[in-house]
């Protein structure tokens, strides 16, 4: 009787213990992911790990990771990620960028998007959105007839309002127009990301000027 208890209980423990051990795999992959990756390029969850270790290789949706870290993004992926409800931008392949001309889509990490007129602009990044924003002179339309504006938190992707999100000004992270605006749904999440990237300060939408715009671009003074 006492084997049998024992023998249920060692069982128990090992299985505890793999679990957790996964769970912990599953964190640290979450990490690389949000940090190093494109999670728009991963390979669907449905797969063994081993399997998923290849493909999430052979994606090149993020850069060359050892063995322990792919397999920890397979495990994230696997598990499941807690963001799986969470909405993204939906680029056109053909959408360009109104303010630099270039395809949007080749940029997931930078997208954003703005609805006026009844008509989508996408973005590659917070700077040119708000160049089409605030430059009137250039860029005529009605600013009232704007219906949304969203930008892509840094971290997860998540299409968030752009009034409410969080800016790291001028990081060492450059985005595919240079010097940017990097936007977060989170202040904890700027204030992590700028601390980590040398941003110079955090602002909110309405803060964003003309100057700022131009100083990023190396105008001005």
């Amino acid at each position: 009787m006492y084997r049998i208890i024992l023998g249920s209980l060692l069982l128990t423990a090992v299985l505890f213990a793999s679990g957790s051990g996964q769970t912990v795999l599953a964190k640290k992959g979450e990490k690389i992911v949000k940090t190093l990756c494109e999670s728009s390029k991963l390979p669907s969850s449905q797969e063994s790990i081993e399997v998923l270790m290849q493909k999430i290789k052979d994606s090149k949706a993020c850069p060359p990771l050892s063995k322990n870290k792919l397999k920890a993004v397979a495990y994230y992926l696997k598990e499941g990620s807690s963001e799986s409800h969470i909405s993204h931008i939906d680029v056109p392949k053909d959408a360009k960028c109104p303010v630099c001309g270039m395809f949007v889509s080749k940029y997931p990490k930078w997208t954003t998007m703005m609805e006026h007129d009844g008509k989508s602009y996408y973005f590659d990044g917070v700077k040119d959105m708000m160049k089409y924003y605030i430059f009137d002179g250039d860029f005529v339309y009605d600013r009232t007839h704007i219906t949304q504006m969203k930008v892509s938190d840094y971290y997860t992707l998540e299409a968030i309002p752009a009034k409410e999100a969080f800016y790291v000004l001028d990081s060492d992270v450059f985005g595919p127009m240079g010097r940017e605006l990097i936007p977060f749904k989170s202040l904890k999440s700027a204030k992590n990301f700028s601390a980590d990237h040398n941003g110079r300060s955090i602002v909110r939408f309405d803060e964003i000027t003309d100057s700022m715009l131009m100083k990023l671009d190396g105008l001005g003074q």
